[in-house]
């Protein structure tokens, strides 16, 4: 790994008079999964709406590959290329998949490299390639969020924010969701996750910050955070974790 390619200095940040980040600092090295694990309310998603631009921080440095991304709008992070899946697809049910997948490229005028995308995330997803045509409002649900995580990519990210991709999805889709997140990883995609199943989300990531009420209180390796007991008792249910293909979709 080259260094950190993202990271967040002591982030603030508030809706309203509610401060829901008090002072977030993390990073993600280039061509790593980091895992952002906690109960519902820590700060997780508020991490990756400050990150994308969607949430003006009250206060700290983001910086991506050492230029401040604070201070600039959503569609200028895009543009550098940080992408967001967000949490509940947020598809356009009124449009086909692939006019879904189009409006990913937005921010894109090489067509030679769209096309190309296009046929890699294709592959990645087949029930997508299947559906092209298809209004995306009538997909099943691992279907569209195959498909947010197709129309992220379409922004060729360096960066990939995934904000829980298992969501409401049955254990053999949260298998074939986290195995594309594998594959999408090794393409050269930094992957920051952000997984309610906690124990899935730190086998697939590299390392693990925990949040708690809008701070991180625990950084390790994704290995030592499964073994960690107060991870453990807090978030895996008390027990080791499993090994095996299995275990990924178990929570």
């Amino acid at each position: 790994m080259s260094g950190a390619c993202l990271e967040l200095r002591d982030v603030r940040a508030a809706y309203g008079k509610v401060e829901a980040l008090r002072g977030i600092s993390l990073s993600a090295e280039q061509g790593e999964i980091i895992a952002l694990v906690g109960a519902n309310g820590a700060g997780k998603s508020t991490t990756l709406s400050v990150i994308s631009g969607l949430l003006r921080p009250s206060g700290g440095e983001i910086l991506f590959a050492g230029r401040p991304l604070h201070l600039l709008p959503s569609h200028a992070i895009v543009r550098l290329g940080i992408t967001q899946a967000p949490e509940g697809r947020r598809i356009f049910s009124a449009m086909s998949v692939r006019e879904n997948l189009d409006l990913g490229a937005y921010a894109r005028r090489d067509r030679a490299g769209i096309a190309g995308d296009l046929e890699w995330i294709l592959g990645l997803f087949p029930r997508l390639r299947e559906r092209l045509g298809q209004m995306a409002g009538t997909l099943s649900g691992g279907e569209q969020q195959m498909l947010a995580i197709g129309r992220a990519l379409m922004g060729a990210p360096r960066v990939l924010l995934l904000d829980e991709p298992s969501l409401g999805l049955s254990p053999i889709l949260v298998r074939a969701i986290f195995q594309s997140v594998r594959e999408i990883n090794a393409a050269g995609v930094t992957v920051v996750l952000v997984e309610q199943n906690a124990r899935a989300a730190l086998k697939l990531a590299s390392r693990g910050y925990v949040l708690e009420a809008g701070r991180v209180v625990l950084a390790d390796r994704a290995a030592a955070l499964l073994k960690n007991p107060q991870v453990q008792a807090a978030y895996l249910g008390g027990g080791e974790a499993e090994d095996g293909p299995g275990a990924q979709a178990a929570g």
